[in-house]
């Protein structure tokens, strides 16, 4: 049995078409059903839900659309059982609030200031410290998961590459310096959760290193990933169909050799 739990990169939102809650984003063609169909999965659950932190592992979480109350959702880990045998996670992005903080950044002329210095209180990198502090609350979500699961193999996924170097303002309007502080950011994440899965037994797979060269500033052919105005159906910031098919075809060569 495989159960996919995570956020809003392995849930799709707007790539067609939506299954489950609304509220969740969740798409059919996203990798954790890509990745389902390839493997022939007998039983497969899908949990992934827009906006999840690591908290709503084990929790239920808070449903909204546009800000109004759409319910709420399972702890995704409620879906896992003694027979699961694979899990895949994505999970960190929205406890770091990395899509807020890319938001924040926009800049329509390259006469403003840095982002990336609001972020700086008394010479310390708030943000890099936000990320530093995913690493204990993935550690209790991946010894949960062991608990639950005990025969599962877990697949813990990183994030991809969103912005070239230098960035591309004004097609993605961030100034150069802070696309590169962003994907830093990001990179920095992905440290975080490396290290903590292989501390928690569980399997890091780099979606990084295969992603570059389908960044946002990329064509609308080559790219994974969209910008704040998407070319293609997808969330702004997330992935496209072709990004989630890549990361499937990442996450099942880990599995198969």
């Amino acid at each position: 049995m495989y159960v996919a739990l995570g956020d809003s990169m392995a849930a799709a939102p707007f790539v067609p078409r939506g299954t489950g809650p609304f509220a969740c984003g969740r798409s059919t063609r996203n990798y954790p059903h890509v990745l389902a169909a390839r493997l022939k999965a007998g039983v497969f659950r899908d949990v992934t839900c827009s906006g999840a932190v690591t908290g709503d592992m084990t929790a239920p979480q808070q449903l909204s659309v546009l800000g109004a109350d759409a319910g709420t959702a399972p702890p995704q880990l409620d879906a896992l059982s003694a027979g699961t045998t694979l899990v895949t996670l994505t999970i960190g992005g929205n406890d770091a609030g990395l899509v807020g903080v890319a938001g924040s950044c926009v800049r329509l002329s390259t006469l403003g200031g840095r982002c990336r210095d609001t972020y700086l209180k008394d010479g310390v990198d708030v943000e890099a410290a936000r990320i530093d502090g995913l690493g204990p609350k993935l550690a209790a979500v991946l010894d949960a998961v062991h608990r639950r699961s005990p025969v599962a193999r877990v697949l813990v996924t990183g994030y991809g590459d969103y912005l070239r170097a230098g960035g591309c303002w004004p097609a993605v309007p961030l100034l150069g310096s802070d696309a590169d502080w962003l994907q830093g950011s990001i990179d920095r994440m992905n440290r975080v959760i490396a290290a903590t899965s292989a501390a928690h037994g569980a399997e890091y797979v780099d979606v990084r290193t295969p992603s570059r060269g389908h960044d946002a500033c990329r064509s609308p052919r080559a790219k994974w990933v969209e910008g704040f105005l998407p070319t293609a159906p997808a969330a702004p910031l997330h992935p496209n169909a072709r990004g989630e098919q890549a990361y499937a075809d990442v996450i099942l060569a880990r599995l198969t050799h």
